[in-house]
């Protein structure tokens, strides 16, 4: 066995597979995130748990029609899963959130995203806002 024949496709690399995720959203291409969704994907949030994938496009997907893009600040592949943290943009100002996305042949199988603040941050530098 060659040593390429050893590794993964790029198609089915975790990272390479989120990225096209994200950039999908951003362009608002259905049409590309649609494969990139396995049939067994489940979505959990702190508002969600574990919607299936048909109520994953139902109550998310529309979501794509505001952003404009995401900044990554920390995007991680621990085996099947990765870790990303990101700055997002979008139509209605900025977010920043963290998500663990499984990956498994080249599709989405499990996202858990854990929201973050607005940006920009509306508690002042050093302090917290009021209780």
């Amino acid at each position: 066995m060659s040593s390429l024949s050893a590794h993964k496709p790029a198609e089915y690399d975790p990272i390479t597979v989120v990225r096209k995720v994200y950039k999908a959203y951003v362009d608002g291409n259905r049409a590309a995130i649609e494969p990139l969704i396995a049939p067994d994907f489940h979505f959990s949030s702190p508002r969600d748990n574990r919607l299936d994938r048909d109520t994953y496009f139902q109550r998310c997907w529309p979501n794509s029609q505001a952003i404009t893009g995401f900044d990554f600040v920390h995007l991680l592949a621990d085996g099947d899963r990765v870790f990303v943290t990101y700055e997002g943009r979008g139509n209605q100002g900025g977010f920043r959130n963290t998500e663990v996305l499984t990956v498994r042949g080249g599709q989405v199988v499990e996202a858990e995203v854990y929201f973050g603040w607005s940006l920009p941050h509306r508690a002042p530098k050093g302090g917290s806002l009021p209780s």
